[in-house]
């Protein structure tokens, strides 16, 4: 899928959410751009191109892929931690999954969507925080 084998995607998918749970134990976010970067360096595998279309939506996919490990156990989006650099909030593709996973209304306002992504985000901060 989008031109990278399984084992790839799985390793994409460790070292991702390795990444965010750290960022999470650090009371951070992060962006696209350092998670690329992050993940390029810890896994020497090609970074991904967000000047092609096909490149930013196999970023979504890896947030994805990442959520569906993950969720089981946090309960949480654990993409809310990704946002695009100068942004404030995370993605389209973050509410979307909201809204499949009956997490969100379909149709929430912009505001309900901010307040949801901050609460995951708190959330997440907490759940990892160090003591």
């Amino acid at each position: 899928m989008y031109g990278r084998s399984d084992e790839a995607w799985d390793q994409l998918t460790d070292a991702g959410l390795k990444f965010l749970v750290e960022r999470a134990q650090l009371r951070k976010v992060t962006t696209y751009t350092e998670m690329n970067y992050v993940l390029v360096r810890r896994t020497g595998l090609p970074g991904f191109d967000f000047e092609r279309v096909d490149e930013r939506a196999a970023m979504g996919h890896l947030l994805g892929l990442i959520v569906e490990r993950d969720y089981p156990d946090s309960r949480l989006l654990i993409s809310a931690l990704v946002h695009y650099l100068g942004a404030n909030d995370a993605g389209p593709g973050f509410y979307a999954l909201a809204q499949h996973l009956d997490l969100l209304p379909k149709g929430s306002s912009p505001m309900a969507k901010l307040e949801f992504w901050i609460g995951q985000v708190t959330a997440l901060h907490t759940l990892h925080a160090r003591s």
